[in-house]
């Protein structure tokens, strides 16, 4: 939506009481003890099992001598960060309204409205020769401002600005006459003036990444095999098949890379979201971070149950955490390779081509799940073949080729130039 007129300047700030302003006046917020004691009994209830797991979590953590014992300590700080997103917002909307306020200040020339919590908080600052028809205002009982009550407008450009609450009609004329006074600046009644509504509001999105090109617009090239991301992403998958054949790398071990490429997807992922959410991302990070890293744990778990230590084979409920490590050490060759694939993709493409634009945070949180289906899928085929065919050569091979076709087949999906 595009939104016209006068903008405010929001910005973080803090509220210090010995200011030198000339009107200083706190608005506290209009508490519902109603609203309050149900949100704080539903803040509790999600804590419980939140206090629980982290008990169990810090157990789990406290001490762990196999790969097991790991599992389940990251399993759990997983699904904890991913549930603990809920009650925290919870008690952040339990405190602003139990301690919220908004705080009116005036100076020479401007009007600073400072919402949030006593010190800290977000303000808007205001050119009081544009501000016009400060009035008294009460509110519908089911309009989105009848939490607030009885409280003050103004008009700015083209859009209404709201502060205050339980706010009585003398009031306002008080306030109207202290701002006058400090600001310097009658308040004016009357329509907006044709410059204070032509103005388009500026884009909120990210700047472009530019690349250095002497070519067409990157964003312009249609992604092809020939394209500088797709053959860097078949080079680095064609390390593994170079590790079978002179490494010595086996059907375990490709495996294991794939689990690890499919976390390097997870981290840029992450990377995208920031992009995207900006300050959002605190939210919807740490929310992703805990469903998928639950799910690669036990991922991992999988693998090597069945690939690495069988069943039937001696100490495979042990799970050696310094034999675990090993498996990654030999594999770091690919594991650069792949990770420095994804980086250059996430900054030609993602950045460079601006595919940041038209996403969601909702919509960049559930790509990186496609790798775990993949995953299955090569789980439940290459283990059918191992069993009947019985040459893990053969059958590593056939992995690897199909990982490379769906993985550029994928990939030229995914950048498909829009």
């Amino acid at each position: 939506m595009i939104r016209k007129g006068l903008k405010p300047g929001f910005k973080p700030g803090i509220d210090r009481p010995g200011d030198n302003d000339r009107f200083r006046r706190v608005f506290p917020f209009k508490r519902s003890w109603v609203a309050i004691t149900v949100l704080a009994a539903f803040d509790a209830v999600f804590m419980i099992p939140a206090v629980a797991t982290f008990n169990q979590a810090l157990t789990e953590w406290s001490s762990f001598d196999s790969l097991f014992d790991l599992v389940a300590a990251l399993f759990l700080s997983a699904w904890l960060l991913g549930w603990l997103i809920a009650p925290l917002l919870m008690t952040g909307i339990l405190v602003m309204m139990l301690f919220g306020r908004e705080v009116l200040k005036a100076n020479p020339g401007s009007v600073e409205i400072f919402l949030g919590l006593p010190y800290v908080g977000l303000k808007a600052v205001y050119d009081v020769s544009k501000m016009r028809n400060l009035r008294f205002e009460r509110p519908l009982k089911k309009s989105g401002s009848a939490w607030r009550g009885t409280h003050i407008l103004f008009d700015y450009g083209v859009n209404t600005v709201a502060f205050g609450s339980s706010i009585s009609g003398d009031e306002v004329i008080e306030i109207r006459n202290q701002l006058q006074i400090a600001a310097g600046v009658k308040i004016r009644r009357g329509d907006a003036l044709p410059d204070e509504i032509s103005t388009e509001w500026e884009q909120e999105k990210q700047a472009p990444v530019k690349l250095a090109s002497a070519g067409p617009s990157i964003s312009t090239i249609p992604m092809s095999l020939t394209s500088p991301s797709t053959l860097v992403l078949i080079i680095a998958n064609l390390v593994p098949l170079a590790g079978s054949v002179f490494l010595g790398w086996n059907l375990a071990d490709v495996l294991v890379l794939y689990w690890a490429e499919s976390a390097v997807i997870g981290f840029f992922n992450i990377c995208k979201i920031a992009v995207i959410g900006r300050w959002g991302a605190l939210l919807a990070g740490p929310f992703f971070i805990g469903h998928f890293g639950g799910f690669m744990a036990i991922h991992f778990l999988f693998i090597y149950t069945l690939f690495i230590k069988q069943p039937q084979s001696s100490g495979a409920s042990s799970g050696d955490l310094a034999e675990v490590a090993q498996l990654f050490v030999v594999l770091w060759p690919a594991l650069l390779a792949l990770f420095i694939s994804h980086a250059f993709s996430f900054y030609q493409n993602f950045l460079g081509r601006q595919e940041y634009l038209g996403r969601t945070v909702n919509d960049q949180m559930s790509e990186p799940y496609s790798r775990i289906i993949f995953m299955q899928f090569v789980l439940i085929f290459g283990g059918g073949l191992s069993m009947a065919l019985g040459g893990p050569v053969l059958v590593l091979l056939i992995v690897i080729a199909l990982k490379i076709y769906f993985d550029v087949k994928a990939h030229l999906k995914q950048h498909t130039a829009r």
